[in-house]
C-alpha cells in the first residue's frame, strides 16, 4: 500500500505560478508510475501529466504541454508539478496517483493508479 499526501494548492492570479508536491510513503517508491490529474467542478476527472519509474519519461495533455512540468526524486519519495503561466480553466482539486509498474512506460488512463492523495484546490483568479 502507498500513500500520498499532496501540497502546494492556493490561489494565484492568471498568469502566475504554483509548485504542488505529492510525498509517498509506505512502499518503494520507484516502483510506481506517478500521475497528475485534476477535476473540476461539474467535471470528470482528467489526466495532466505523468512521469516514469525512472523519471526518464514524462507525458502531459496537450493544455498543459510548455506550461506544467511534472518531476521526481526516488530518494526522497517526491513528485512534483511546477504550474506556471496558469489560466483559469486550470482550476480544479489536483490529484497525484501511483501506478505499480514492471516496466518504465506511462499511462494516463485514471484506471491505472492504484492509489491516489486526498487532492489539493488550485484555483486560478482572473
Amino acid at each position: 500500500q502507498v500513500q500520498l499526501v499532496e501540497s502546494g494548492g492556493g490561489l494565484v492570479q492568471t498568469g502566475g505560478s504554483l509548485s504542488l508536491s505529492c510525498a509517498a510513503s509506505g512502499r518503494t517508491f520507484s516502483n510506481y508510475a506517478m500521475g497528475w490529474f485534476r477535476q473540476a467542478p461539474g467535471q470528470e476527472r482528467e489526466f495532466v501529466a505523468a512521469i516514469s519509474r525512472s523519471g526518464a519519461k514524462t507525458y502531459y495533455t496537450d493544455s498543459v504541454k510548455g506550461r506544467f512540468i511534472v518531476s521526481r526524486d526516488n530518494t526522497k519519495n517526491t513528485v512534483w508539478l511546477q504550474m506556471d503561466s496558469l489560466k483559469s480553466e486550470d482550476t480544479a482539486v489536483y490529484y497525484c496517483a501511483a501506478d505499480r509498474r514492471a516496466d518504465d512506460i506511462i499511462i494516463s488512463l485514471s484506471v491505472a493508479y492504484e492509489h491516489w492523495g486526498q487532492g489539493t484546490q488550485v484555483t486560478v483568479s482572473s
